[in-house]
């Protein structure tokens, strides 16, 4: 089974993870959010793609769910020492994946090119896709101010109110190679339960990318990243609040209208009313087991969705 799942960072990786231990190898693709990148010291940093290469590789630290385990900090003791930005945190071995990215990419190779040769040096067996080759950079209007996402996500922790969200550059980004391949030769593609607005809403918004997945004939299910009300991770909840959208179901299926067929949503919480399919189950994912779990769920609805 062929299977292409849109994603972010943390949350999407749980998912990921739990797919690689049921879909076969290659047969398991990634596309993945790059609106988050940006430019920190010089170098290039992909924080997306960098949890999926620390999560798929069994790097990840597995308490805060982003950067390496066992990671060390004496470059930032040593920038901090000369008076250098400490808002970002870069760790030692994180380092390593930055200056090489980099460096390539001052040669002219293309993010996706960089990023398959990490996949290839880690053994990681399912294929890790940016989204685009084209730098996309997601800016917040705040009341505090237009923001670079990174500002506002970590710098700010979220604190300023949003009013908008734009994905500057966007316009003339195009999929990178293998994106839409992807997506029309999957027999099911998996929407992540990434934050739709700031993680997903991006891969969408790549020309090509958001008809592909009207037209393809695979079913597309989007995991509901709402449990009981509630945002599962990060400042989704308060962003929906601050952008007068309320924090269901109902409204995470109208957000993703017209582009998935069916969505999976947590046991005991509300069903969207509508045309769209929706199953239950726990999505809550915690252990390796809790991934494995929602992955098949997921697989099944769209099994479920296939057969209809």
């Amino acid at each position: 089974m062929k299977v292409a799942v849109l994603t972010g960072g943390v949350g999407g990786a749980k998912l990921v993870l739990g797919l690689s231990r049921v879909v076969h190898g290659s047969d398991l693709v990634a596309i993945v959010n790059t609106a988050d990148d940006f430019r920190h010291l010089g170098l290039h940093v992909s924080p997306d793609v960098d949890t999926l290469l620390y999560t798929l590789a069994g790097k990840a630290n597995a308490v805060q769910g982003w950067g390496r385990e066992g990671e060390t900090w004496s470059f930032m003791a040593a920038l901090r020492e000369l008076g250098g930005e400490d808002w970002f945190l870069l760790g030692d071995h994180d380092l390593a994946l930055h200056v090489l990215r980099t460096a390539a990419m001052l040669r002219g190779e293309t993010l996706s090119a960089v990023t398959h040769r990490f996949v290839r040096a880690w053994s990681i067996g399912a294929e890790i896709l940016p989204m685009s080759d084209q730098p996309v950079t997601t800016e917040v209007e705040t009341d505090a101010g237009r923001l670079p996402f990174q500002k506002y996500f970590v710098e700010q922790r979220c604190a300023p109110a949003v009013r908008c969200i734009s994905f500057v550059g966007v316009e003339v980004a195009r999929p990178a190679a293998g994106v839409i391949e992807a997506i029309h030769g999957a027999d099911a593609v998996i929407v992540a339960p990434s934050n739709p607005f700031l993680s997903i809403d991006p891969i969408l918004a790549v020309p090509g990318i958001r008809q592909s997945l009207e037209t393809t004939a695979a079913p597309v299910v989007a995991v509901s990243p709402i449990v009981g009300g509630q945002a599962v991770k990060g400042p989704m909840a308060k962003l929906m609040r601050e952008l007068d959208l309320e924090v269901n179901n109902a409204m995470i299926a109208r957000h993703y209208a017209g582009v998935v067929d069916g969505l999976l949503i947590n046991e005991g919480d509300d069903a969207p009313e509508g045309a769209i399919a929706v199953e239950q189950a726990d999505t809550m994912m915690h252990t390796i087991a809790d991934k494995v779990r929602v992955a098949r769920a997921a697989l099944d609805l769209a099994q479920r969705i296939g057969r209809a």
